[in-house]
């Protein structure tokens, strides 16, 4: 371990402070080294590096040592050959600080101020350092006080610090800082001092040092105080009472950098601040009278305030304003007193453009009015700074005259729209409308009303009254009577005869009313009229669907329409009735549809039943039909709404019955006979026979139920078709086929062989 005051010496050995003669003291513990303390420094080193120090540079002697500074200790020495550098300790007993420099004088720093140190020196060659030289004694001269200084008044600095460590007295002086003037020293055993007498604004530089018992002066402080600027002089005051703001100038402060303008009332403080000769303080309270002072300020402080001059501002516009018309034609204005407020003067202006004026040190004036006038008013207030501001205007209206010229340009069974010119005055018209008990009002700023919720058929009086909002309604205005529209009819029924005449039936409470029906549609749009309460109309289309409306006219006007009544008429019969037989006992019919029918009915009739079928298609079968007699075809078309139409067309007969007991005789080698027995009802008939090798056909006579082929191939197999013809010469084709095979062998006279039935259709 090192011992307590041991300090690293060079090569990483340890020392320790040492006064006494070279000692060597060995190491215990086998190898251990001898080491030697060196007298000042205390560095033990081994002894093979003592023994080296035989070749190291001299030592050197120390001729002085002194301190100018509180942290540090010059000293000087001779030189001394082949040294290339020098080591420098200074040590005060409790610390060693060391130094090195290239030669003489040497400086040591980072010392404690006011402390005695032993300073020694060695010098420094490539073979190794020497041995310390002989100690010298020297003591670092005082620390320098730390100083506060201000300006407390705009001539006078004052110098403050902390007491400093050994010292017994002061040295405080100043002096201009561009170097102008005389120094002013001041000696001081305290720790303030105040120079007075100095010129205000102005940079002074002030420097001071502690000494000790010995008068030795320590490290002296340096710092620059400005002295506060003078109040500034030669104020003067510009007011505008318009904007309400005021400017002020003055002169120039020597050394101050910012002035501050006060502006000090009862109630507010207002400032305004610059580093010119002048600024502006707005926003100045109307009737109010300010204390005005001024202040020059830099980095010391503010200047003492000018002397304070007044301001008064202009008066405030007078309040509690009234405005009376009595008796009607004189207007009386009158206002309260105000502040700072030597006369007044009101300005009446009417809306025509005419301006009068009077002017009172009073609190009252009064002028002529005309009615349906409005009069704008202004009072101001006046004193040596000016006007006051403008208050509030006041607008003062006359009674407004009453309307004329009112005209009705909308009369309705319910409501009444009246025009009329605009009158003088008037911000409001009301109109009343009553009928005996009844009142209905219109409040509008525009010459027009529109009188809603009227009675219809209603004689009412109808007043228009200008109004204003101060004066109130003029109620000497002449009414005028206006009788409503007519009420609208209410339809009660709508309705249809065999001659599809339309019959409509209403109600109403008119006097002396003409009524109108309307039924409109697509197909075009038909009336009728009467005085009474129903009225006929004729030719209406069918499938169409109509609106059916009514209207009253009297002369006061027509009635709204009444409300519409839907009015459907029946759906067009279908054209192109065709009927087509698809088997003996089944036929198919079919129509192009009619307008708006949306389902059919098709009935087939005859003395031995009925066929019926509903439909929404533009086609039906019907079957169980009876082949061979008359038939009536009706046909019926039904409206989505469930109306219908009966179309009746002509009869239909049925087609022939297909004939009974086909059979088939040989004729010779190539010749057959078919052979049936007619069915019920007379018919023609029509022979086909089949085969592989062709088509055979034969037409009988009239009358006659056989056919015969001629020429026809043996040996294949036939399908004969016996088939009825129509009258339109149209051959039925839905009778039973039958197939017989035709051999080549055997008798030439004779039956052929039947093989069967075809089931074909």
């Amino acid at each position: 371990m090192l011992h307590p005051r041991c300090f690293r010496c060079p090569g990483g050995h340890h020392g320790v402070p040492s006064r006494s003669p070279l000692q060597s003291f060995p190491e215990s513990g086998p190898g251990a080294l001898t080491f030697l303390y060196l007298p000042i420094i205390g560095c033990r080193w081994p002894r093979e590096q003592v023994a080296s120090a035989k070749s190291a540079p001299e030592i050197p002697t120390i001729d002085q040592a002194y301190s100018k500074l509180s942290n540090s200790i010059t000293v000087e020495w001779a030189t001394v050959p082949g040294a290339t550098s020098y080591l420098l300790t200074a040590e005060d007993g409790d610390t060693v600080i060391e130094t090195m420099v290239a030669n003489s004088p040497g400086t040591v720093t980072g010392l404690k101020a006011a402390t005695l140190y032993e300073i020694t020196i060695r010098s420094i060659s490539a073979a190794g350092r020497s041995l310390a030289s002989p100690p010298k004694q020297a003591k670092t001269v005082l620390a320098a006080p730390i100083l506060e200084v201000s300006s407390p008044s705009s001539d006078s600095i004052l110098v403050q610090w902390e007491a400093v460590y050994m010292a017994i007295g002061f040295s405080v002086s100043i002096m201009r800082a561009n170097g102008l003037g005389s120094i002013w020293k001041e000696n001081t055993t305290n720790t303030s001092l105040t120079f007075t007498s100095l010129e205000a604004g102005t940079l002074y530089t002030i420097k001071a040092y502690a000494w000790n018992a010995n008068r030795i002066p320590g490290d002296d402080s340096t710092c620059n105080q400005r002295t506060s600027p003078r109040a500034p002089a030669n104020i003067q005051v510009s007011f505008d009472s318009g904007a309400l703001k005021a400017s002020f100038s003055w002169a120039l402060a020597e050394g101050a950098f910012n002035y501050t303008v006060m502006a000090l009332s009862d109630s507010s403080e207002l400032t305004c601040s610059t580093t010119f000769s002048s600024c502006t303080i707005s926003s100045l309270q109307c009737g109010t009278e300010y204390l005005i002072s001024v202040l020059a300020s830099n980095d010391a402080g503010s200047s003492k305030s000018s002397s304070a001059m007044t301001l008064k501002t202009v008066a405030c516009a007078p309040g509690r304003v009234t405005i009376q018309e009595d008796p009607p034609g004189h207007l009386s204005v009158a206002w309260s007193n105000v502040d700072l407020g030597d006369y007044y003067v009101v300005f009446v202006k009417s809306d025509d453009g005419l301006e009068v004026h009077c002017n009172t040190s009073l609190t009252q004036c009064n002028f002529l009015s005309e009615c349906g006038f409005t009069y704008f008013i202004s009072v101001f207030a006046y004193n040596k700074a000016g006007q006051s501001p403008l208050g509030d205007i006041f607008n003062y209206t006359t009674a407004p005259c009453c309307p004329s010229d009112i005209n009705p340009v909308l009369v309705s069974s319910d409501r009444v729209e009246i025009v009329w010119s605009p009158v003088r005055g008037a911000e409001l018209y009301e109109t009343k409308a009553v009928d005996g008990y009844n009142v209905v009002e219109c409040n509008d700023t525009t010459p027009a009303c529109t009188l809603s919720a009227l009675e219809c058929d209603t004689k009412y009086n109808i007043t228009v009254y200008s109004f204003s909002e101060v004066r109130g309604s003029n109620m000497s205005c002449t009414p005028q009577f206006i009788t409503t529209a007519p009420c609208s009819p209410e339809i009660k029924n709508v309705s249809r005869d065999a001659f599809s005449m339309i019959n409509v039936h209403w109600r109403s409470t008119n006097d002396d009313a003409t009524y109108t029906v309307t039924a409109q549609g697509e197909k075009g749009l038909y009336q009728c009229s009467s005085t009474g309460e129903s009225c006929t109309m004729r030719g209406l289309p069918c499938g169409s669907v109509f609106s059916v409306t009514a209207v009253a006219e009297t002369q006061a006007g027509r009635s709204l329409p009444s409300y519409s009544v839907p009015l459907e008429t029946v759906p067009c019969c279908p054209t192109g009735l065709t009927v087509t037989q698809i088997t003996q006992s089944v036929i198919n019919v079919s129509w192009t549809i009619g307008r708006v029918a949306q389902t059919h009915v098709a009935v087939l009739e005859s003395h031995t039943g009925q066929s019926k079928c509903h439909t929404h298609q533009n086609h039906c079968l019907l079957g169980c039909i009876t082949c061979g007699i008359n038939y009536t075809v009706t046909l019926k078309a039904i409206s989505a709404t469930g109306l219908a139409a009966d179309c009746s067309y002509q009869s239909y007969f049925s087609g022939a019955c297909c004939p009974l007991g086909v059979k088939l005789y040989r004729l010779g080698p190539n010749g057959i006979r078919i052979y049936w027995q007619a069915s019920r009802g007379s018919a023609n008939y029509s022979t086909d026979l089949y085969g592989s090798k062709g088509i055979f056909t034969c037409t009988p006579s009239a009358g006659l139920s056989f056919c015969d082929v001629t020429e026809i191939p043996c040996g294949d197999v036939y399908t004969v078709m016996v088939s009825p013809v129509a009258e339109t010469g149209l051959k039925l084709t839905f009778c039973p086929k039958k197939i017989y095979s035709v051999t080549c062998s055997g008798s030439t006279l004779g039956m052929v062989i039947y093989r069967g039935k075809r089931n074909e259709e």
